[in-house]
Parts: C-alpha cells; sequence; structure tokens
C-alpha cells in the first residue's frame, strides 16, 4: 500500500475526508435550452463543478430523474413553469436526500418559500442565497428594472406608489425558439413593441422586489440582434420627495453598488451622455450589469438606464453566480 492510499484509509477511519477535494456535483434540468447552454458554457470554462446528466431516454422518468437528483448537491432547472413546478414537486418528496434548488422559470420568483436569486438586491442578499435551499433566478428585465429602481424606493427618493414607466428592448434569443427562428429566417420586424395587454411575465417580481405598492407601466421591445438588452425609466425630477438632481440618484445608486464585482454604477459624465445615445450590445457574454443616469437639470427630467447581457446578468451568468454561492464559493470567484 502506497503512503497515498494510506492516509486517504486513515482518513475515512477516522471520518475524515480524503486529501483530494471532491468537486461539487450539479444536474442541469433542461441543459437544452439557451439558458442551459449558457450554464454548460460557463461551467466547461471554470471547470471546478461536476455536472451530471441524464439519459435522454429517460428524461421524462420521475423514478430515473429522482434516483439522478439524489446523487447531486443541486438542481438547476431550465424549464418551463410548469414543468419546473412537476420538478420540484418531486424534489419535495425526497425528504433529506434532496438537493438544493435553483429555478430558471418564472414559477416561484414571486413564492414566499424560495428567495430570490439576485445577490445585489440588498446588503445580506447574497447570505440569503448562499443558506437558501430554493433560489429563484431573476428574468432578465427585473434584473435591470429592479437595480435601478430598489435602491431608490429604500432611500425614499421614489414613493412606493410612484406611477413608474419602464421602457426596454432586448435582443431577440430571449423570445424563445420560434421568435429566433423568426429573426434567424428573415420573417421578424426589423423591431416591434410586445407586452401590449400589460400583463409581461416580469411584472409580479418587478414590483414585488422594487418595494412598490403600484403596479409598473412596462413596455418591452426586440430588435434585430441577438443579445443584449436595455431597461430605462423615465422620471419627473419635480414630482419626487425632495425633488432630488440627477445627482442625487446618481448618489444613492453609487452607494448601494459601491464594491460590487458585476454592478457598475458609471459617472454621470460618461460618454453615452456626452454622445446622448446608449446602445444595448456591449456587456454581451459577460455577467455584468451597467447603470446610467442621464439628467437634463434645466429640464428637470432624468432617465435611468439599465444595460446587461439578457442571456449573461439576464440568464445564466446570473444562474451561475447564484449556483456558486449555494454552493459555497465565493461570489466573486470564476465569473467574467
Amino acid at each position: 500500500m502506497t503512503m497515498s492510499e494510506t492516509s486517504q484509509m486513515q482518513g475515512k477511519i477516522q471520518g475524515k475526508a480524503p486529501q483530494a477535494a471532491v468537486k461539487p456535483s450539479i444536474f442541469v434540468d433542461g441543459a437544452s435550452g439557451t439558458t442551459g447552454l449558457g450554464i454548460r458554457e460557463r461551467l466547461d470554462q471554470l471547470g471546478d463543478i461536476a455536472v451530471r446528466s441524464i439519459d435522454p431516454d429517460k428524461r421524462k422518468d420521475p423514478a430515473a430523474k429522482q434516483a439522478l437528483m439524489a446523487e447531486v448537491d443541486l438542481v438547476i432547472l431550465c424549464l418551463p413553469d410548469d414543468a419546473a413546478k412537476e420538478t420540484v414537486a418531486l424534489i419535495d418528496t425526497m425528504g433529506s436526500d434532496a438537493p438544493k434548488v435553483l429555478d430558471a422559470s418564472t414559477a416561484f420568483r414571486v413564492a414566499p418559500d424560495w428567495t430570490y436569486g439576485f445577490p445585489e438586491l440588498a446588503p445580506d442578499q447574497a447570505d440569503k442565497i448562499r443558506h437558501a435551499r430554493k433560489v429563484a433566478n431573476p428574468g432578465c428585465y427585473p434584473t435591470g428594472g429592479i437595480a435601478l429602481l430598489r435602491p431608490l424606493v429604500d432611500a425614499g427618493l421614489l414613493p412606493t406608489d410612484y406611477p413608474v414607466t419602464i421602457n426596454a428592448v432586448s435582443g431577440y434569443s430571449g423570445g424563445g425558439k420560434s421568435m429566433i427562428e423568426s429573426f434567424e429566417n428573415g420573417s421578424a420586424p426589423a423591431f416591434e413593441l410586445y407586452g401590449l395587454g400589460l400583463q409581461h411575465k416580469h411584472l409580479p417580481e418587478t414590483q414585488l422586489y422594487a418595494n412598490l405598492t403600484r403596479r409598473p407601466i412596462f413596455v418591452p421591445s426586440v430588435g434585430n440582434f441577438r443579445q443584449g438588452m436595455l431597461v430605462s425609466v423615465p422620471l419627473h425630477l419635480d414630482t419626487l420627495p425632495g425633488k432630488p438632481s440627477g445627482a442625487d440618484l446618481h448618489a444613492v445608486l453609487a452607494k448601494r453598488y459601491a464594491g460590487s464585482d458585476y454592478v457598475k454604477v458609471m459617472p454621470l459624465d460618461n460618454s453615452a451622455a456626452k454622445g446622448g445615445r446608449i446602445e444595448p450590445e456591449a456587456l454581451n457574454e459577460s455577467n455584468k450589469l451597467e447603470l446610467y443616469v442621464f439628467a437634463n437639470e434645466v429640464l428637470r427630467q432624468a432617465v435611468l438606464v439599465a444595460r446587461l447581457d439578457n442571456l449573461g446578468k439576464g440568464a445564466s451568468g446570473a444562474a451561475v453566480q447564484n449556483m456558486r454561492l449555494m454552493l459555497g464559493f465565493a461570489d466573486s470567484t470564476g465569473l467574467r
């Protein structure tokens, strides 16, 4: 017996783990979709997580899926809402064998027994995610909207019942298989508004986690580019408590996100402000989120803007950030 083998056996006898570190293991249920593929790509680059998979023929076999989930530390669900609910119901029957679960659908984002997976939501949110058994990954649009609104509400600069309007534009990759196909085969329009029934699925989480009592008006749109996103909130400064300046709004955002690895509040005097325009694709393939305050003090108006990759900080990047927190990694390790 070699010295290494002896050391490992002694460790087992004494109830200690062997010297070699064991990688945490996960199962991505729905790995063939846009978010699932993005998660897998990021995990392949990091190399410190063991990714388990299920035989394609047994993908819809509850017993096979349950057996696999009992062997991993965490399950990431990249499924439609109903399928996610079915899998969570299965996990709930597993008792002490149940893994942690991170859900990327909209099914549990406002559920009271789930933790919202936006680590920058509040100073203690990353710790809540780290200790949670069930975490709901945020939607792409709410990530930008909440990041802009929540600090202002918390600081008292934006009343909870303020009539907020949120406008946004996204690349077509967030629209699902049929939308992606329509843009890539040339049958889709170059640009369109949608969600004009005012019941977009991202509104409940936006209202809840921005701490708003009045439902915002949300007008999303999609353009003929694959990925990237801008979320904007126009404000009349004289209608806000204390009639703040653009600099006041900026100071609140800068204080909230000071030291963040992924959220950056851009200077008031930035290149976009000088040019009076901003494009949505600059943060593609990253887990970054940029926040801007564009203000005209003469007109007493401002527009808040969040820029992110709808497939990055708006989806798979956020999922990997949350996964790493739930598995005990430091928040800043491994993600670009």
